[in-house]
């Protein structure tokens, strides 16, 4: 099985590359230097990249590492253009002896894709550290739908997100649950872990389902205090999922 290292870039970024046995596979370059860098620090060959969607931070690399790796397999939406192999929903590949399913995540864009194996979801800026992507292209209904997909997977899925937001989405986690102990000790724990220098990611389905907001649409205390933040009851876990996303849009 591969192996799976951060790659930071930008201010918050991780490019997700995936290892094994001298053969490389990046995940959402959105700048190719430093993946070139790591490359070549480690003896890797890049053989393929996935991409989960089209925003600049995640595709901006590609037209460099084609440059520099000739027959790249670019893994991802129809929509993007540096893509050669386009996939959707049920779609499944292979890479570095690993079978890939493809679900389409709609929400964050229209085009957003996650990318299943084994026990790993690279779930690009659908699903974050605590919290969940903007809406810039979807719809409520379609990321509620797209969360309830992953969360229908196996609580030890490992969650590879594509930015460190985890902090930030916990102290928003804590104003919509203040007596959530699992919160509270998620927010020490992470914090300890990036003043140490480690990622907080990846998150596991099953830390997600007790500290994440976005995924605690139909708990009582969730729907309680997004209520209270409309002004107004809420009868439909969209309608509190939502008013959540709107809160979090303006919160600091």
């Amino acid at each position: 099985m591969f192996t799976v290292t951060p790659v930071p870039a930008f201010s918050d970024n991780y490019i997700w590359l995936l290892q094994q046995a001298g053969r490389a596979v990046a995940v959402d370059p959105g700048d190719a230097a430093p993946v070139l860098a790591h490359l070549a620090a480690h003896g890797l060959t890049l053989e393929a990249v996935l991409v989960t969607h089209h925003h600049a931070d995640h595709v901006g690399g590609l037209a460099e590492l084609a440059r520099h790796t000739p027959r790249l397999r670019i893994i991802g939406p129809a929509s993007i253009a540096q893509v050669n192999e386009a996939v959707m929903d049920g779609s499944r590949f292979e890479l570095l002896g690993a079978q890939f399913d493809v679900l389409e995540v709609p929400g964050h864009t229209l085009d957003h894709l996650a990318y299943l194996t084994d026990d790993r979801l690279f779930c690009g800026d659908t699903l974050f550290g605590a919290g969940c992507g903007r809406l810039f292209e979807g719809s409520p209904e379609q990321m509620h739908a797209s969360l309830g997909r992953i969360a229908a997977l196996p609580d030890n899925t490992r969650l590879y997100p594509a930015h460190e937001y985890t902090l930030s989405n916990l102290r928003f986690a804590a104003a919509v649950e203040p007596d959530n102990d699992a919160i509270r000790q998620r927010l020490a724990e992470d914090q300890a872990t990036l003043a140490a220098g480690e990622p907080t990611l990846p998150s596991t389905l099953g830390k997600e389902r007790a500290t994440n907001p976005f995924l605690r649409t139909e708990v009582d205390t969730v729907t309680l205090r997004a209520a209270q933040q409309a002004g107004t009851p809420l009868t439909t876990p969209v309608a509190v999922f939502a008013v959540l996303r709107e809160w979090k849009n303006s919160f600091r």
